[in-house]
């Protein structure tokens, strides 16, 4: 029984459209006719609410009763088609399935003719006079409520009609009984009678609407094929529209033209006609041309649901011709594709296309209303094409369709109802995408013998020598190296926004992203390529940001680790350092800023802390002295373990702005004026122990500073600031190239300390105290404790960084 009324149902869907169109209009004798043979209803429903509660709550857009007109017209022809398979004597003579839209720019009408399976008059009564089965009161507070599905009640939406037309008129013809017109001006009752024109549909509906003043838009061809071309594209059955086109034809001319001058002969000279040029004459007539405005039936709904095929019937020229359709893009093919169905808690289809180019606008409004490009279907009528949620907005650059056929929809086919179904759809279609992504960024063996399964291929390889095989697999690697290249130029900061947004798909995203490198700083590697090629025992991934990678191979800050043969990732793009904040670490490789103060240098052994602990006992009168002098910026000053060339290098608190996070914040509309150093973070001061600048500053303190000794200190610690890319903004312009900036003002600064502007730089010659032999005891918990003080027998439980401290 349920099957039964659920039959029923979509037949009551189905019964708005109709079929073969009806060209004529009613005669006035007609017309009387009509009156005299209307029966009056009164609707079921309170009419006047419920027209409150379609334009102001349900629909948002006049332009949906068009795509209603079109679901319920496929939806009879589906009714009709099904039939027919058990009996095809039902479509009788005329067995076209199609759906005709004809527009009169004179009266304001707009019709949808269908070839159904139309409606009886008891039909038109109850399916068309009847707004749910329940009261008027249940309904409004079961809409307003959000949680109805009236979906599959026919007169929902046919009443959709009624926000751009001020009347509708309904003519059906079921084959169970004859032909009988519906109308109704949206108030409180319909009118139906039978057609005095008789059977002019010979089966299916026809939809007439009078359109409103404001709705007068809707009676153009132009607005009318592109609401097709937007709604209903796809649907199974042909969609012609009615169009009026000018064309210009050959005519006899009627009118008189005046004779012709007879051309004067000699009198000895005899004028010859033969009978043919006399028929010729009698035959030839005047012709003008004009112009003249011609109908015709144009089918607008050309392009197919390709998604809904097989993949393997599929070729790549049919994947991007719907490319092309889809995007309104004649001109590129896409990047790459997947097409899959999926099953399970929601059973779709979808088709997703990466484009090749980016959009010139996708970071305009990136954190505000995000749209995606994907069109929801549903049994192939566009029911959204503006989702906020279905995809991340990293991946709002995605075009494609889904297509289901079981989706719960509100009452005006606009918004999914159930909010779990759609984050199953949005996981699984991402996974998808993060998939065809891995695909295009993998260069392993299996990848590229893919293509070599197919019998030509491996006849062709077959001929060739191993050097030649190997040449090809080469070449083809680097194409898709280039290809993934390319990839990333357009869409590389959507993958990073992405590991910053998207903690769920974070290592996934990371094993996509690609950086710059010391090792090679004009092309892109991966993390796992930087793993491969680190140093035995590297439990770390060091990297340093700034402005672009000229400067950051040039910074001081990375010449003891390069010097070492340690590799750095450079990060010359803002959003980098966000992302590597937010990733921390990659398959358990820490990752480490090498512009942070707490940054510790790789190999540090027993000999390496022992001259660091005497070069800092050396040189602390002067790294007390200098803290001093800039304690207002500065939270202390440190011998330097990474400097190789440079006197000095500022770095930022483990806590504090990094030197390029802190120019990107400056750089914001909404900072603070200047900052300060509680907002940024004191800086760090390194000072290089080798460089002759610094060993002569050391003597000046240990002689009593002057004050040319405080201006020098101060000169030097803003001529780092500005090697570290932060002063360029009190100064107001940037300088292009501060590296060599400081390299000039440090010979300069070496003059006028009076040392040689190219002075060597040599290891500092200092003493390394022997440190006393200790007695060790180790507790059962492996609780290390050593004698540390002879004299004072103090015991305390130590690391080893803490023992150079004591």
């Amino acid at each position: 029984m349920r099957v039964e009324l659920k039959a029923f149902a979509l037949l009551v869907l189905f019964m708005v459209s109709g079929v073969q169109v009806m060209t004529q209009d009613l005669t006035e004798e007609q017309r009387k006719v009509l009156e005299q043979q209307q029966e009056t209803h009164e609707f079921q429903a309170e009419t006047g609410r419920l027209m409150d509660i379609l334009i102001n709550s349900l629909y948002t857009q006049k332009e949906i009763f068009l795509r209603e007109l079109i679901s319920n017209a496929a939806d009879a022809l589906d009714k009709i088609r099904f039939l027919s398979v058990k009996n095809p004597e039902i479509l009788g003579s005329n067995t076209e399935l199609a759906i005709r839209i004809e527009i009169n720019t004179e009266e304001k009408t707009v019709s949808v003719t269908d070839s159904g399976i139309g409606m009886t008059k008891n039909d038109l009564i109850s399916n068309l006079g009847t707004i749910a089965k329940s009261g008027t009161t249940q309904f409004i507070e079961a809409i307003k409520g959000g949680n109805v599905n009236l979906i599959g009640q026919f007169g929902v939406g046919f009443y959709s009609c009624f926000l751009a037309g001020q009347k509708v008129s309904v003519a059906s013809k079921n084959s169970d009984d004859e032909q009988y017109i519906w109308e109704s001006q949206a108030a409180h009752s319909f009118a139906v009678s039978k057609d005095p024109r008789g059977d002019t549909l010979g089966r299916g509906t026809q939809v007439t609407i009078h359109l409103k003043q404001d709705a007068v838009e809707f009676a153009e061809e132009s607005t009318i094929k592109e609401l097709i071309k937007k709604y209903s594209e796809f649907i199974n059955f042909p969609i012609y529209l009615k169009v009026t086109r000018e064309v210009t034809k050959q005519v006899e001319d009627d009118t008189e033209q005046p004779p012709a001058d007879e051309p004067t002969t000699d009198d000895d000279e005899v004028k010859v006609k033969d009978d043919e040029d006399d028929d010729a004459d009698t035959k030839k007539k005047a012709t003008k041309t004009i112009k003249e405005k011609v109908s015709e039936w144009v089918q607008v709904n050309e392009n197919k649901a390709i998604w809904l095929r097989p993949k393997e019937e599929i070729s790549d020229d049919d994947y991007q011709k719907f490319y092309k359709a889809l995007s309104k893009n004649s001109g590129e093919d896409p990047f790459n594709w997947v097409h899959f169905k999926a099953e399970g808690e929601v059973e779709f289809t979808s088709l997703i296309y990466i484009p090749k180019r980016a959009p010139s606008d996708m970071f305009d409004n990136y954190y505000g209303k995000q749209t995606t490009n994907l069109k929801l279907y549903v049994r192939r009528v566009l029911i959204s094409e503006e989702f906020e949620d279905i995809l991340p907005r990293y991946l709002s650059f995605v075009r494609g369709v889904i297509d289901s056929d079981e989706l719960p929809l509100n009452v005006n086919r606009e918004t999914l109802q159930q909010l779990k179904m759609l984050k199953v759809i949005s996981r699984k279609i991402v996974k998808k995408i993060l998939e065809l992504f891995q695909d295009a960024a993998s260069v392993d063996e299996d990848d590229e013998e893919d293509d070599t399964e197919e019998g030509e291929e491996d006849d062709s390889m077959a001929e060739t020598t191993p050097e030649e095989q190997q040449r090809l697999k080469d070449e083809k690697k680097k194409k898709k190296v280039d290809d993934y290249n390319e990839f990333w130029k357009e869409y590389g900061k959507n993958i990073k926004l992405g590991v910053i947004e998207d903690s769920s798909n974070r290592q996934k995203l990371a094993e996509l992203t690609r950086w710059y490198s010391s090792k090679n700083a004009t092309d892109l590697t991966s993390f796992d390529d930087y793993i491969e090629r680190a140093k035995p025992g590297q439990d770390s991934i060091y990297y340093l940001a700034g402005e672009n990678k000229e400067q950051l191979m040039a910074s001081p800050i990375i010449q003891g680790l390069l010097k070492k043969g340690y590799e750095v990732l450079l990060l010359d793009d803002p959003v980098d350092e966000f992302t590597f904040q937010h990733l921390n670490e990659y398959k358990q490789k820490k990752l480490v800023n090498v512009g942070k103060g707490d940054f510790k240098q790789p190999e540090d052994n027993d000999e390496q802390r022992k001259r660091q602990k005497a070069l800092k006992k050396v040189f602390q009168p002067l790294t007390d002295w200098w803290r001093k002098l800039l304690s207002e910026t500065v939270d202390s000053v440190i011998i330097s373990q990474r400097l190789v060339e440079d006197p000095i290098i500022v770095v930022s608190s483990e806590s504090g702005y990094s030197a390029n996070m802190e120019r990107i914040s400056k750089a914001q509309a909404y900072s603070s004026k200047g900052g300060n150093a509680q907002q940024f973070g004191k800086k760090i001061v390194e000072i290089n122990p080798n460089h002759q600048a610094i060993q002569e500053l050391l003597q000046r303190v240990k002689d009593d500073p002057d004050q040319e000794t405080e201006e020098m200190a101060r000169v030097l610690y803003e001529a780092a600031l500005v090697n570290s890319g932060i002063l360029e903004f009190y100064l107001g312009y940037s300088i292009p190239n501060p590296e060599k900036f400081a390299t000039r003002f440090y010979k300069l600064f070496n003059s006028a300390l009076g040392i040689d502007r190219d002075a060597p730089i040599k290891d500092f010659e200092v003493e390394i105290e022997q440190e006393p032999e200790t007695e060790a005891t180790v507790d059962d918990d492996g609780t290390k404790w050593e004698k540390v003080n002879t004299d004072d027998a103090q015991w305390e439980t130590v690391n080893d960084d803490k023992r150079d401290d004591l």
